[in-house]
């Protein structure tokens, strides 16, 4: 058992987004019509999938700080913005950025909360605009949206970001509706050390055009060239996996790791990273344990079906080849992938805290890594906490 664990680099957690935001960082002309917080009554709210809710008002229910952009109507919701509440009181429920912990929208509380919990550095996805900026690419108003997506990324690096000593990592979005406008922000975020950018696992689930009719090349073109990773987290194509409508939210939590799995399955085949061998990905909150049998699959499917299966030409190496030398999976809990740390490959993962959702471990990450890890060496555990996540995101540290 280690002793001691190097100090974690969390590529996974979240930021509940403070209500002030579009309101300083939109352009003066937008603010009104931007997104803004309201305080509202709930009277009945049930998860539908895929981020969806059916919800009702009353001004009598218990009370919720509620994101008002267009007809979208967000209420902020407790197994969210968990930490601090005891397991059983995560629920679905109305909350108030009063009743949260202060951590979960303030940049300076969040560091406080990663020092208790023995986390260096924190790389946080959003919240009201979804895992990949989603609820701009459903508004109406698409100039509206650039602005949002542009206001979202400036608050990011400047505010959530800027003070904190290299604590709080940016990871910025993009318009998900136009490849070019994507790569250009990239480019401009890059300029200014972003490392990080959002992606749908799945776009054709949004819409938008798969990864295989190459109408994203711009956009990975940019994000080879600057050293951008490519972060796509469980539930960025909008669609959990599940069996039935009348099926437990359980049965999706069990499940995330399926459009995972789809999604590395899409790029292994699809000649993206023959075309940009520095291209990099991340599967957020994806775990690992199901990497083996998938790299094992596709390699049997490209040797044995290659010529009737489509990619004879677009993909010149066993599919696994590109899983070693491109992507990085992420778990925080998962001993079977940790006991298959060959196939898996000690630097293709990386750590998270999930901070502040249900899953995570906060504040106890450093006993839980510990336990999973004790019989690892110390090579491997600095690299699975701390060492890839500094390669994956060119930090320049130790």
């Amino acid at each position: 058992m280690h002793q001691d664990l190097p100090k974690i680099i969390s590529v996974d957690d979240h930021i509940v987004e403070p209500a002030h935001l579009w309101n300083d960082w939109l352009p003066s002309k937008l603010r009104e019509r931007g997104p803004h917080v309201e305080r509202r009554g709930i009277g009945t709210m049930r998860h539908i999938g895929g981020g969806a809710y059916e919800q009702t008002f009353d001004d009598s229910g218990p009370k919720a700080d509620c994101w008002i952009y267009e007809d979208l109507v967000y209420i902020n919701k407790r197994h969210v913005a968990a930490v601090g509440f005891d397991r059983d009181d995560m629920t679905m429920s109305p909350i108030t950025y009063d009743e949260m912990r202060p951590g979960c929208y303030d940049p300076k509380a969040r560091v406080e909360d990663m020092e208790m919990n023995w986390v260096e550095a924190s790389l946080c996805f959003p919240t009201f605009p979804r895992f990949c900026g989603q609820t701009f690419l459903e508004a109406k108003d698409r100039e509206l949206a650039l602005a949002c997506v542009l206001a979202y990324n400036d608050w990011m690096v400047e505010e959530w970001c800027g003070d904190s000593r290299g604590r709080l990592l940016p990871l910025c979005l993009i318009p998900l509706w136009d490849a070019q406008l994507a790569a250009a922000e990239v480019r401009r975020n890059a300029e200014r050390g972003v490392r990080a950018v959002c992606f749908s696992e799945i776009p054709p689930k949004l819409g938008l055009p798969s990864i295989h009719s190459g109408e994203w090349d711009p956009f990975f073109q940019a994000c080879s060239d600057t050293s951008t990773v490519v972060c796509m987290h469980i539930g960025s194509s909008s669609q959990m996996p599940a069996t039935s409508g009348d099926a437990p939210v359980a049965v999706a939590a069990t499940l995330s790791f399926n459009n995972a799995m789809a999604s590395l399955s899409d790029f292994l085949f699809s000649g993206v990273l023959v075309r940009f061998p520095q291209l990099k990905l991340a599967y957020s909150e994806g775990q690992i344990g199901w990497l083996p049998y998938v790299l094992e699959r596709a390699d049997d499917v490209w040797r044995e079906h290659r010529a009737w299966g489509g990619v004879k030409d677009i993909v010149p190496e066993p599919p696994s080849t590109y899983y070693y030398r491109n992507v990085y999976g992420c778990f925080f809990r998962d001993r079977h992938g940790l006991e298959s740390l060959d196939r898996v490959g000690v630097d293709n993962i990386t750590f998270e805290t999930d901070y502040p959702h249900t899953d995570s471990t906060w504040p106890d990450t450093k006993k839980i890594a510990l336990e999973m890890m004790g019989d690892l060496s110390d090579d491997a555990v600095y690299k699975i906490v701390r060492g890839n996540a500094i390669r994956m995101l060119s930090l320049g540290i130790t």
